[in-house]
């Protein structure tokens, strides 16, 4: 029998849904959906999968600010395009990642990309907001756009899928993303029947998310299709079976412990931080962006 496990504490339902500007759909699991632990996940918007009707104006969310973390967007269907104001833009289809350091301030807009929305389907997204440690906050913006061509890799045997590395450090097989603290995203693309392990140190905090499929966790517990699993700290191993083909995003991190102030878009340390970040805006330090 494993021992030191990492037992789960719960598997959490999608919260109601609500609309981030007419483009995204979302289930808030955390901050609002559930009182959780994640620091350094602050917050995460799962889209679950839906229809979009063709249209010729593409849907999305207009220009806005954000300071003090990073927005990490992960695409499973659909294809969404980013413009910044550090002058960064792409577009991210099924499968890619796209990780957004706004740390010091940044502007910027996500849309339908223009033949997704002028041909409609399913969109299925997860988006990310990643805390930055205090001595980070300020630094520069920077946005790394990592395409799954070119995404590290771990092959399971007996055809049992696969372990993309977006971060982190999966069976000596490096990520794709650099990051200022220790973190471990993967999606695990398991076929039915296959079986994946997991360990990762006492004090992460853990947390997976069913995006396809229906899987059980340490030969207990199950979670199905747009369920959350959140585990507790103790114990180090886990081990999933994709009870048919699953895809599941394996989110654990090293907390970063440190007071947090939200004001809207932006994530700090103080009270005194968030109102410089908006006397920042105001005067236009995060540069421009067309709407």
């Amino acid at each position: 029998m494993e021992t030191n496990i990492k037992e789960v504490v719960s598997v959490l339902n999608a919260p109601a849904p609500h609309m981030v500007g007419d483009g995204f759909r979302v289930h808030n699991f955390f901050p609002s959906g559930y009182q959780i632990n994640m620091d350094p996940f602050f917050l995460m918007d799962y889209g679950a999968k839906i229809e979009f009707s063709a249209r010729k104006e593409p849907r999305g969310v207009g220009v806005h600010p954000h300071r003090g973390f990073e927005t990490v967007t992960i695409a499973y269907h659909g294809a969404v395009a980013h413009h910044d104001s550090s002058g960064n833009n792409g577009v991210i289809y099924p499968g890619d990642v796209q990780w957004m350091t706004a740390a010091s301030g940044i502007l910027h807009k996500e849309y339908h990309e223009e033949n997704y929305s002028l041909n409609g389907g399913p969109f299925q997204m997860i988006q990310l907001w990643v805390n930055l440690p205090a001595k980070d906050k300020m630094s520069r913006p920077k946005y790394q756009a990592i395409k799954q061509s070119d995404m590290p890799v771990f092959t399971l045997p007996g055809n049992g899928g696969k372990i993309e590395i977006i971060a982190g450090n999966y069976q000596n097989t490096a990520g794709a993303a650099s990051t200022f603290t220790p973190i471990e995203l993967y999606n695990a693309r398991l076929n039915a029947g296959a079986k994946a392990n997991f360990s990762f140190p006492k004090h992460f905090n853990t947390g997976f998310m069913v995006v396809e499929g229906n899987i059980r966790i340490n030969g207990k517990e199950t979670a199905t299709v747009n369920s959350f699993v959140y585990f507790d700290q103790k114990g180090e191993n886990i081990s999933i079976e994709a009870l048919e083909n699953s895809i599941v995003l394996v989110l654990s991190a090293e907390p970063i412990n440190e007071p947090i102030q939200q004001y809207g878009p932006f994530l700090m340390n103080t009270e005194a931080e968030i109102h410089q970040a908006i006397e920042d805006y105001n005067q236009g330090k995060f540069g421009y962006l067309e709407e």
